[in-house]
């Protein structure tokens, strides 16, 4: 979470995912991070798909996972270098995208971390009400490597659920390289699978935090 005062950019440049036979560029996606007061940072977000292939149902450019949200943190713990478990908060207004759907939704999450020596746990839940105005559910599990090592290993799970859609059974490994300070390079893979189909996703990406400070 970026720090009061603090802006971070995840930049994912390009990525590749194959949907059933489906083949999309993701070039690029986009997360910006503001951290506007104590424990609590802004954050706006998309991602630009690119259609491969000439025999296409739908648009060839979309934008999506379009959202706006606030995260804070509801109890430090040892993520913050304090005893017990770290809870945060993320509340989400989901935007409308570019060629996909047209409407809005909400969210709300709550995030429960435990740091020990070698390994971080991050175990999230969060209810949905979909852009298509239906009820939807989410949970996860994020395991982090040493947030001192250089390069770091990451995996991620999570199943997803929405009424009228396929439920989501997804998992991520990948690893985060810690260049300074400021600066972080990420890559991984994803596999899921929805409605009988077959997802892969290979991204890389960047992290960079920066001072931009705070209005008075």
């Amino acid at each position: 979470m970026a720090a009061k005062g603090e802006m971070e950019i995840e930049f994912g440049p390009l990525g590749y995912l194959v949907q059933g036979p489906d083949k999309t560029l993701v070039a690029p996606s986009l997360i910006l991070n503001w951290g506007f007061a104590d424990r609590w940072e802004a954050v706006l977000e998309g991602r630009h798909l690119v259609h491969l292939g000439s025999d296409l149902q739908e648009p060839r450019l979309r934008v999506e996972d379009t959202a706006f949200s606030l995260k804070g943190v509801l109890r430090e713990g040892s993520l913050q270098q304090k005893n017990g478990l770290s809870v945060a908060t993320e509340i989400s207004a989901l935007l409308p995208t570019v060629n996909g759907d047209p409407g809005v939704g909400a969210e709300g999450a709550l995030v429960v971390s435990q740091r020990w020596r070698d390994l971080t746990v991050h175990v999230n839940g969060a209810g949905a009400w979909t852009r298509a105005h239906t009820p939807g559910v989410f949970g996860g599990v994020i395991l982090e490597g040493h947030a001192a090592w250089p390069v770091r290993p990451v995996a991620e799970a999570f199943v997803e659920w929405g009424r009228d859609e396929p439920t989501t059974v997804s998992g991520l490994v990948g690893s985060i390289w810690r260049v300074s300070d400021g600066l972080s390079l990420d890559a991984g893979v994803r596999l899921s699978r929805a409605g009988g189909i077959d997802i892969t996703e290979i991204r890389a990406g960047l992290t960079w935090g920066f001072s931009v400070g705070v209005p008075r």
